[in-house]
Protein backbone atom coordinates (compact mmCIF):
# COMPACT_ATOMS: atom_id res chain seq x y z
CA UNK A 1 0.00 0.00 0.00
CA UNK A 2 1.54 3.28 -1.09
CA UNK A 3 1.29 6.52 0.77
CA UNK A 4 1.46 10.04 -0.57
CA UNK A 5 3.79 12.36 1.29
CA UNK A 6 2.14 15.46 2.68
CA UNK A 7 3.41 18.92 1.85
CA UNK A 8 4.80 20.79 4.82
CA UNK A 9 3.47 24.29 5.40
CA UNK A 10 5.44 26.09 8.11
CA UNK A 11 3.37 28.81 9.75
CA UNK A 12 4.76 31.72 11.74
CA UNK A 13 2.63 33.87 14.01
CA UNK A 14 2.89 35.83 17.23
CA UNK A 15 2.38 34.26 20.67
CA UNK A 16 -0.60 36.46 21.48
CA UNK A 17 -4.31 35.79 21.97
CA UNK A 18 -5.62 37.05 18.63
CA UNK A 19 -3.21 35.01 16.51
CA UNK A 20 -3.72 31.96 18.73
CA UNK A 21 -7.49 32.34 18.31
CA UNK A 22 -7.12 32.67 14.55
CA UNK A 23 -4.91 29.59 14.17
CA UNK A 24 -6.62 27.40 16.78
CA UNK A 25 -8.32 25.14 14.24
CA UNK A 26 -5.13 24.57 12.24
CA UNK A 27 -2.95 24.13 15.32
CA UNK A 28 -5.28 21.64 17.01
CA UNK A 29 -6.35 19.48 14.07
CA UNK A 30 -9.90 20.79 13.81
CA UNK A 31 -9.78 20.89 10.01
CA UNK A 32 -9.20 18.39 7.23
CA UNK A 33 -6.06 19.87 5.67
CA UNK A 34 -5.89 17.31 2.86
CA UNK A 35 -2.37 16.90 1.45
CA UNK A 36 -0.91 19.62 3.70
CA UNK A 37 0.78 19.30 7.07
CA UNK A 38 1.02 22.50 9.12
CA UNK A 39 3.78 23.20 11.63
CA UNK A 40 3.45 26.31 13.78
CA UNK A 41 6.25 28.54 15.02
CA UNK A 42 5.29 31.17 17.60
CA UNK A 43 7.65 34.13 17.33
CA UNK A 44 7.33 37.86 17.99
CA UNK A 45 6.25 39.91 14.99
CA UNK A 46 9.52 41.79 14.51
CA UNK A 47 11.40 38.51 14.30
CA UNK A 48 8.88 37.26 11.76
CA UNK A 49 9.29 40.44 9.72
CA UNK A 50 13.06 39.90 9.62
CA UNK A 51 12.87 36.15 8.99
CA UNK A 52 10.58 36.71 6.03
CA UNK A 53 13.52 38.20 4.15
CA UNK A 54 14.84 34.65 3.89
CA UNK A 55 11.40 33.30 2.93
CA UNK A 56 11.87 30.29 5.19
CA UNK A 57 8.18 30.10 6.18
CA UNK A 58 5.47 29.22 3.69
CA UNK A 59 2.78 31.16 5.59
CA UNK A 60 3.70 33.93 7.98
CA UNK A 61 2.22 36.80 9.89
CA UNK A 62 3.84 40.09 8.88
CA UNK A 63 3.46 43.71 9.79
CA UNK A 64 2.09 45.75 6.90
CA UNK A 65 5.19 47.91 7.32
CA UNK A 66 7.37 44.80 7.12
CA UNK A 67 5.52 43.67 3.99
CA UNK A 68 6.90 46.71 2.14
CA UNK A 69 10.27 44.91 2.04
CA UNK A 70 8.91 41.48 1.08
CA UNK A 71 6.88 42.02 -2.08
CA UNK A 72 9.26 39.93 -4.21
CA UNK A 73 8.77 36.90 -1.98
CA UNK A 74 5.26 37.07 -0.47
CA UNK A 75 1.69 37.88 -1.46
CA UNK A 76 -0.87 39.12 1.07
CA UNK A 77 -3.81 36.96 2.12
CA UNK A 78 -7.17 38.67 1.95
CA UNK A 79 -8.01 37.08 5.32
CA UNK A 80 -6.15 37.07 8.61
CA UNK A 81 -5.72 40.82 8.94
CA UNK A 82 -5.37 42.70 12.21
CA UNK A 83 -7.07 46.07 11.77
CA UNK A 84 -7.28 48.82 14.34
CA UNK A 85 -10.65 50.45 13.74
CA UNK A 86 -10.12 53.75 15.62
CA UNK A 87 -7.67 52.07 18.00
CA UNK A 88 -4.19 50.68 17.68
CA UNK A 89 -0.64 50.81 19.05
CA UNK A 90 -0.32 53.30 21.89
CA UNK A 91 2.44 55.57 23.07
CA UNK A 92 2.48 55.53 26.87
CA UNK A 93 4.64 57.26 29.47
CA UNK A 94 5.06 57.73 33.20
CA UNK A 95 3.74 61.30 32.99
CA UNK A 96 0.99 62.80 30.88
CA UNK A 97 2.69 65.23 28.49
CA UNK A 98 1.96 66.64 25.01
CA UNK A 99 2.95 64.36 22.14
CA UNK A 100 5.39 66.93 20.75
CA UNK A 101 7.46 66.74 23.93
CA UNK A 102 8.50 63.18 23.04
CA UNK A 103 10.11 64.08 19.70
CA UNK A 104 13.59 64.11 21.22
CA UNK A 105 12.98 61.39 23.82
CA UNK A 106 13.98 57.72 23.94
CA UNK A 107 11.02 55.53 23.03
CA UNK A 108 10.87 51.77 23.51
CA UNK A 109 9.49 50.17 20.34
CA UNK A 110 8.73 46.52 19.47
CA UNK A 111 10.75 46.74 16.25
CA UNK A 112 11.47 49.13 13.40
CA UNK A 113 9.63 47.03 10.80
CA UNK A 114 6.41 46.93 12.82
CA UNK A 115 3.42 48.96 11.67
CA UNK A 116 3.35 50.45 15.17
CA UNK A 117 6.75 52.02 14.51
CA UNK A 118 5.68 53.29 11.09
CA UNK A 119 2.49 54.79 12.52
CA UNK A 120 4.35 56.60 15.29
CA UNK A 121 6.95 57.93 12.86
CA UNK A 122 4.17 59.35 10.72
CA UNK A 123 2.28 60.65 13.73
CA UNK A 124 5.30 62.48 15.18
CA UNK A 125 6.39 63.62 11.75
CA UNK A 126 10.06 62.91 12.38
CA UNK A 127 12.54 60.28 13.42
CA UNK A 128 12.95 59.75 17.16
CA UNK A 129 15.45 57.84 19.29
CA UNK A 130 14.10 54.31 19.33
CA UNK A 131 15.20 51.55 21.67
CA UNK A 132 14.25 48.05 20.51
CA UNK A 133 12.56 46.17 23.36
CA UNK A 134 10.62 42.87 23.19
CA UNK A 135 6.94 43.76 22.95
CA UNK A 136 6.06 42.02 26.21
CA UNK A 137 8.76 43.92 28.16
CA UNK A 138 7.95 47.46 27.02
CA UNK A 139 5.56 48.32 29.86
CA UNK A 140 8.09 47.19 32.46
CA UNK A 141 10.81 49.20 30.69
CA UNK A 142 8.67 52.34 30.81
CA UNK A 143 7.93 51.83 34.50
CA UNK A 144 11.64 51.30 35.22
CA UNK A 145 12.72 54.18 33.01
CA UNK A 146 15.45 52.08 31.42
CA UNK A 147 16.17 48.93 29.44
CA UNK A 148 19.57 47.24 29.13
CA UNK A 149 21.27 50.36 30.38
CA UNK A 150 19.43 52.73 28.04
CA UNK A 151 17.04 55.42 29.25
CA UNK A 152 13.37 54.94 28.38
CA UNK A 153 11.06 57.96 28.37
CA UNK A 154 8.04 56.34 26.73
CA UNK A 155 6.93 53.08 25.17
CA UNK A 156 5.02 52.05 22.07
CA UNK A 157 2.79 49.16 23.10
CA UNK A 158 1.04 46.52 21.00
CA UNK A 159 -0.99 43.39 21.76
CA UNK A 160 -2.64 43.03 25.17
CA UNK A 161 -0.59 45.85 26.71
CA UNK A 162 -3.18 48.15 25.18
CA UNK A 163 -5.62 46.90 27.82
CA UNK A 164 -3.29 46.55 30.80
CA UNK A 165 -0.92 49.55 30.83
CA UNK A 166 -3.16 51.48 33.25
CA UNK A 167 -2.44 48.94 35.99
CA UNK A 168 1.08 50.40 36.14
CA UNK A 169 -0.22 53.97 36.50
CA UNK A 170 1.06 54.84 33.03
CA UNK A 171 -0.50 57.50 30.84
CA UNK A 172 -1.69 57.36 27.25
CA UNK A 173 0.05 59.96 25.09
CA UNK A 174 -1.45 59.01 21.72
CA UNK A 175 -3.40 56.11 20.24
CA UNK A 176 -2.01 55.82 16.72
CA UNK A 177 -5.13 54.02 15.48
CA UNK A 178 -7.30 56.93 16.56
CA UNK A 179 -4.83 59.42 15.09
CA UNK A 180 -4.78 57.50 11.79
CA UNK A 181 -8.58 57.48 11.58
CA UNK A 182 -8.71 61.23 12.18
CA UNK A 183 -6.14 61.68 9.41
CA UNK A 184 -7.59 59.32 6.82
CA UNK A 185 -11.05 58.14 7.87
CA UNK A 186 -9.70 54.59 7.54
CA UNK A 187 -8.89 51.75 9.93
CA UNK A 188 -5.20 51.24 10.66
CA UNK A 189 -4.00 48.01 8.99
CA UNK A 190 -1.47 46.58 11.42
CA UNK A 191 -0.74 43.01 10.44
CA UNK A 192 -1.59 40.46 7.80
CA UNK A 193 -0.75 36.95 6.77
CA UNK A 194 1.38 36.41 3.70
CA UNK A 195 2.02 33.33 1.56
CA UNK A 196 5.25 32.63 -0.27
CA UNK A 197 4.85 33.29 -3.98
CA UNK A 198 7.00 30.39 -5.14
CA UNK A 199 4.46 27.86 -3.84
CA UNK A 200 2.47 28.40 -7.01
CA UNK A 201 -1.19 29.32 -7.60
CA UNK A 202 -2.76 26.00 -6.56
CA UNK A 203 -0.96 25.69 -3.22
CA UNK A 204 -1.44 29.40 -2.50
CA UNK A 205 -5.16 29.01 -3.11
CA UNK A 206 -5.41 25.90 -0.90
CA UNK A 207 -3.43 27.39 2.00
CA UNK A 208 -5.40 30.61 1.80
CA UNK A 209 -8.66 28.63 1.95
CA UNK A 210 -7.50 26.67 4.99
CA UNK A 211 -6.45 29.86 6.78
CA UNK A 212 -9.90 31.32 6.15
CA UNK A 213 -11.54 28.12 7.40
CA UNK A 214 -9.45 28.30 10.59
CA UNK A 215 -10.55 31.88 11.24
CA UNK A 216 -14.19 30.99 10.61
CA UNK A 217 -13.91 27.98 12.92
CA UNK A 218 -12.63 30.18 15.73
CA UNK A 219 -15.44 32.68 15.28
CA UNK A 220 -18.03 29.89 15.12
CA UNK A 221 -16.57 28.09 18.18
CA UNK A 222 -15.62 31.16 20.16
CA UNK A 223 -15.47 29.62 23.63
CA UNK A 224 -13.31 26.73 22.48
CA UNK A 225 -10.93 28.99 20.53
CA UNK A 226 -10.78 31.43 23.42
CA UNK A 227 -9.71 28.64 25.76
CA UNK A 228 -6.77 28.01 23.44
CA UNK A 229 -5.99 31.73 23.15
CA UNK A 230 -6.01 32.30 26.91
CA UNK A 231 -2.67 30.54 27.37
CA UNK A 232 -1.08 33.43 25.49
CA UNK A 233 -2.97 36.16 27.34
CA UNK A 234 -0.22 37.36 29.70
CA UNK A 235 -2.19 38.70 32.68
CA UNK A 236 -5.52 38.94 30.85
CA UNK A 237 -8.55 37.37 32.47
CA UNK A 238 -11.09 35.63 30.27
CA UNK A 239 -13.25 38.73 29.76
CA UNK A 240 -10.23 40.83 28.83
CA UNK A 241 -8.92 38.16 26.47
CA UNK A 242 -12.34 37.99 24.82
CA UNK A 243 -12.32 41.78 24.45
CA UNK A 244 -8.84 41.77 22.97
CA UNK A 245 -9.64 38.97 20.52
CA UNK A 246 -12.74 40.88 19.47
CA UNK A 247 -10.59 43.93 18.71
CA UNK A 248 -8.42 42.06 16.21
CA UNK A 249 -10.37 38.99 15.03
CA UNK A 250 -13.59 40.17 13.44
CA UNK A 251 -15.15 40.94 10.06
CA UNK A 252 -11.94 42.66 8.95
CA UNK A 253 -10.11 39.38 9.63
CA UNK A 254 -12.42 37.41 7.35
CA UNK A 255 -11.71 39.76 4.44
CA UNK A 256 -9.94 43.08 4.01
CA UNK A 257 -12.73 44.20 1.70
CA UNK A 258 -12.42 47.31 -0.49
CA UNK A 259 -12.00 49.68 2.47
CA UNK A 260 -9.38 47.50 4.10
CA UNK A 261 -7.42 47.26 0.84
CA UNK A 262 -7.62 51.02 0.51
CA UNK A 263 -6.27 51.33 4.06
CA UNK A 264 -3.29 49.10 3.23
CA UNK A 265 -2.50 51.03 0.05
CA UNK A 266 -2.83 54.35 1.89
CA UNK A 267 -0.56 53.22 4.71
CA UNK A 268 2.15 52.10 2.31
CA UNK A 269 1.85 55.24 0.19
CA UNK A 270 2.01 57.57 3.18
CA UNK A 271 4.91 55.61 4.61
CA UNK A 272 6.76 56.29 1.38
CA UNK A 273 5.72 59.94 1.21
CA UNK A 274 7.01 60.57 4.73
CA UNK A 275 10.33 58.89 3.95
CA UNK A 276 10.00 55.91 6.27
CA UNK A 277 9.53 53.36 3.46
CA UNK A 278 12.22 53.85 0.79
CA UNK A 279 10.10 52.92 -2.23
CA UNK A 280 6.44 53.13 -3.21
CA UNK A 281 4.68 49.80 -2.66
CA UNK A 282 1.42 48.72 -4.28
CA UNK A 283 0.02 45.81 -2.25
CA UNK A 284 -0.69 42.51 -3.98
CA UNK A 285 -3.42 40.22 -2.63
CA UNK A 286 -4.25 36.57 -3.25
CA UNK A 287 -6.91 36.43 -5.96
Amino acid sequence: MSTVASQLIRVGHSPDPDDAFMFHALANDKLDTGPYRFEHELVDIETLNRRAHNADLELTAVSLHGYAYLTDKYILCTCGASMGDQYGPMLIAREAKPLASFEEKSIAVPGTRTTAYLALRMCLGKKFKEVIVPFDEIIDAVVAGSYAGQAIDAGLIIHEGQLTYGRQNLHLIVDTGKWWFEETGLPLPLGANAIRKDLGPEVIRDVHRLLLESIKYGLDHRGEALNHALQYGRDLDRAEADQFVGMYVNDWTLDFGPRGREAVATLLRRGYETGVIPHLVVPEFVA
